[in-house]
């Protein structure tokens, strides 16, 4: 082991419960133990990743948010006594591992409910959401502490939660917390006082307007959270612990905007001095830790950071509610092992949360652990399997429905949470395998197929493997792309996979195999425009980024688009945007945590956006659009990129024993490159 990180290695108490290591497995979305958007049991997905990690030396495991009641049917969970038997069992062999488990409870979401697009017209509609209560009641998921905008669906507003309302999810709290006791969890944490959830909207000034003594004073509106401990405590007694899901910071600047990293601004929700006395004052009302990090749904990468936040990014402020506090602080958002070691060295933090890390690479606690960090396969931050909640424009939740009720899977590994549909089984009949390209879906093909025992060859037109993904891991905030690119050409070389570079197969009966994999990518779109001669595709800027000059024009407000505007912007340069749509990065698959940075970004930055606007004519110094007023404008640009997407380009697509993947197959995003990959490399 690694000196440095021997500090994550020591033991540590919560109330009177020994933790072996101080390396905390964070809550996210979707890994409940009691299932997710089904009627409450115990859930086979969620218990067999949790036991994977703790074989995997992890040292407190905190599953998923468990509603109080079935987002379904709305069943009250403290009434499905079955389940907590089913638990009891699990966790007597869960203990065996040497891990530690709390299980975390949640209020609800209030305004935050990401309300589904498909749910949209029924919300807005009071006769489709009565007829609709008994199944799911859409009125109650979304109520507030008084009336607010959605988060998720313009227009809408969420109603005001009632006092007898309250009054039950504290019992309910209570009740379900004992339940938890008596089958043997180690504690349970409450959610959350965190990320502009339901009772951290009470807290705060933005989101509380009620005058009963659930609003008003400062006392009244934490008044719902300590309510929840002292009931817990009641019933559990004071050596049952609990810990609390707590955003120091909540880093707003308004509805629906959040404050970027260095950005001076007044926080409408809680600043750091507030953080403080509220951490002391939640201490006292009797939780035994804080879980912390930073943000709302409003600034919502504080707490669920994509690429573009930098790293440790919420350890600065979580320090300094330590300072104040004597019960156990962790931290959470993008911490990296040795920073977190020397943290907790220091006395700034006790443990170290992580949580997508786990769901790319259950075991790299244990690699950590044996000094192998090189093969670790790296989450990147893109949320495009566990938290793929898009929102744009015109849409509030644009997720598939199958992603909603099975969140917490993962781009880059799709045994994650899969529920046995790819694990990998050795091949029946071992075959000679050929595969044309290699990117990342060749590589992964290659290696999956390969694992299986079959008897795998690349074949790549370059000198390196790659691909496409080579140019698009050259932006300076993609670390993680290009440690993944290592970790790639690294399990090429452990499996010993035959590689022939600088080879480009242009008649496939050049190779004879007994199964042939097209792995050959796209190639960018083109469009109609007068002087279309005068701008270079992306590609080309990611290779050759120094030929830009000052002022540069972006067609395409996607996100390899807005990634262009971003680096250039952090290259000194000025971007412009234009884009035919009505808003940035509208598609399906990109988590609003990721595309409402890039946005706050632009507008903090005052970069030029022009929406639904079209290209006439690009010259040597100028382009010339039309905007949604079809207003011609001419705009002074040293350069014009284009940005407008790609199409599938397989050699060929016809022939026996010829299968597809990649972006030759069809363009997407790493999430539909790996999972195809796995799909054909299971049937060959």
């Amino acid at each position: 082991m690694n000196k440095k990180i021997e500090p994550l290695f020591t033991p540590w108490k919560i109330g009177n419960v020994e933790i072996k290591n101080r390396i905390v497995l964070c809550p996210m979305g979707g890994t409940s133990v009691f299932g997710w958007m089904e009627p409450h049991h115990l859930d086979k997905d969620a218990c067999d990743f949790f036991m994977d990690v703790a074989k995997n030396n992890v040292g407190l495991i905190i599953p998923g948010i468990a509603p109080l009641k079935n987002l379904i049917g709305g069943q009250w969970l403290y009434k499905s006594k079955r389940t907590f038997k089913k638990l009891k069992k699990y966790m007597q062999e869960f203990h065996k591992t040497g891990a530690k488990m709390f299980i975390q409870l949640t209020a609800g979401f209030g305004r935050s409910f990401s309300i589904p697009n498909s749910l949209a017209k029924i919300c807005k509609s009071k006769f489709l959401s009565n007829i609709l209560k008994p199944i799911i009641n859409l009125p109650y998921l979304c109520a507030s502490p008084s009336k607010l905008p959605s988060r998720w669906l313009e227009g809408y507003t969420c109603r005001e939660l009632k006092k007898k309302e309250i009054e039950k999810m504290i019992y309910a709290f209570a009740q379900t917390a004992k339940l938890c006791k008596e089958a043997g969890v180690d504690g349970v944490e409450i959610h959350a006082v965190h990320e502009g959830y339901l009772l951290d909207q009470f807290t705060l000034n933005y989101t509380n307007k009620r005058t009963d003594e659930y609003g008003g004073s400062w006392e009244n509106k934490y008044r719902f959270a300590t309510e929840v401990v002292k009931a817990i405590k009641k019933e559990c007694g004071q050596d049952y612990p609990v810990s609390l899901r707590f955003s120091a910071v909540s880093k707003t600047k308004d509805f629906c905007e959040g404050i970027l990293p260095g950005e001076k601004y007044k926080d409408i929700g809680r600043d750091i001095e507030e953080g403080k006395k509220a951490a002391k004052y939640l201490q006292d009302a009797g939780y035994d830790m804080l879980n912390t990090d930073n943000g709302t749904y409003d600034a919502w990468y504080w707490a669920h950071p994509p690429l573009y936040m930098p790293k440790n990014c919420n350890l600065e402020d979580v320090s300094k509610i330590k300072e104040v506090v004597s019960i156990p602080v962790v931290c959470a958002g993008k911490m990296e092992a040795v920073d977190a070691a020397k943290a907790i060295k220091n006395g700034k933090i006790d443990a170290m949360g992580v949580a997508r890390q786990f769901l790319t690479d259950s075991h790299w606690v244990t690699k950590l652990i044996e000094d192998r960090p090189e093969d670790i396969q790296p989450c990147i931050y893109c949320h495009n399997a566990c938290l793929n909640m898009a929102h744009y424009k015109g849409v509030s939740n644009d997720q598939a429905m199958e992603d909603s009720k099975h969140m917490s899977r993962c781009a880059l590994n799709p045994m994650t949470m899969d529920g046995g549909k790819f694990d990998l089984s050795p091949a029946k009949k071992k075959k000679k395998i050929a595969v044309i390209g290699g990117g990342v879906g060749g590589m992964e093909v290659a290696r999956v197929a390969t694992l299986r025992g079959h008897d795998v060859t690349i074949y790549e037109k370059t000198k390196n493997l790659g691909g496409v993904f080579i140019s698009a891991g050259k932006f300076s905030f993609k670390e993680r792309d290009r440690m993944l690119l290592k970790w790639y050409k690294k399990q090429i070389k452990d499996l010993n996979i035959n590689v022939k570079y600088n080879c480009e197969i242009k008649d496939i009966n050049e190779i004879k195999a007994d199964e042939i994999v097209i792995a050959t990518g796209a190639k960018a779109k083109t469009i109609k425009i007068k002087g279309i001669e005068n701008s270079i595709e992306a590609i080309d800027f990611l290779e050759n980024p120094s030929v830009m000059g000052e002022k540069v024009a972006i067609i395409g407000g996607g996100l390899t688009g807005c990634e262009i505007a971003y680096q250039l912007a952090l290259d000194g340069k000025k971007p412009l945007i234009i884009e035919a749509k009505q808003d940035l990065m509208a598609v399906r698959g990109l988590c609003m945590a990721n595309s409402s940075y890039l946005k706050d970004y632009f507008k903090h930055n005052k970069i030029p956006v022009y929406l639904e606007s079209n290209v006439k004519e690009i010259g040597k110094n100028y382009i010339i659009i039309n905007d949604k007023n079809n207003t011609e404008k001419k705009l002074k640009v040293d350069n014009v990129i284009l940005s407008i997407g790609y199409t599938p380009a397989p050699l060929t697509t016809k022939g026996k024993h010829i299968h597809i993947v990649g972006d030759a197959f069809k363009v997407g995003n790493l999430r539909t490159v790996v999972w195809r990959a796995w799909e054909i490399a299971k049937k060959l």
